[in-house]
């Protein structure tokens, strides 16, 4: 698969992916939640958002948003476990390491997709 056409499969899923836990979010509104839940997928529909736009546009931040939608994503988990006692724990522990770990090779793999930035200064009689 090339390269581009993978980089916009994988923005379709991360706005997919926020849009729907922006849904999930809006709809604890409705409900009595717990406002630390409320704000974890809050987070997760930002960053899944704000990682799709940098990935489609192919921007040098898009990596480290990756990693941040990786860790609110394990840090959800781990929180629904062992604070809340909604899921199982050991269901919870796999969830967090494998966001750490697709996060990771997303990144990477976003990163290496970037184009290198032109550092040369421009003269000022061009």
């Amino acid at each position: 698969m090339e390269r581009h056409t993978a980089l916009l499969l994988l923005a379709i899923a991360l706005l997919a992916y926020g849009v729907y836990h922006a849904f999930y979010a809006i709809t604890m509104l409705v409900a009595p939640a717990s406002p630390l839940l409320l704000l974890a997928f809050a987070l997760q529909a930002a960053l899944a958002i704000l990682a799709a736009v940098g990935v489609w546009r192919q921007q040098r931040w898009a990596a480290a948003v990756l990693l941040l939608l990786g860790a609110s994503v394990a840090a959800t988990a781990l929180v629904e476990a062992f604070v809340f006692g909604i899921i199982a724990w050991l269901y919870a522990l796999l969830i967090a390491i494998a966001a750490i770990v697709i996060a990771l090779l997303l990144g990477a793999y976003v990163k290496r997709s970037v184009p290198p930035l032109d550092r040369r200064p421009e003269s000022p009689l061009t």
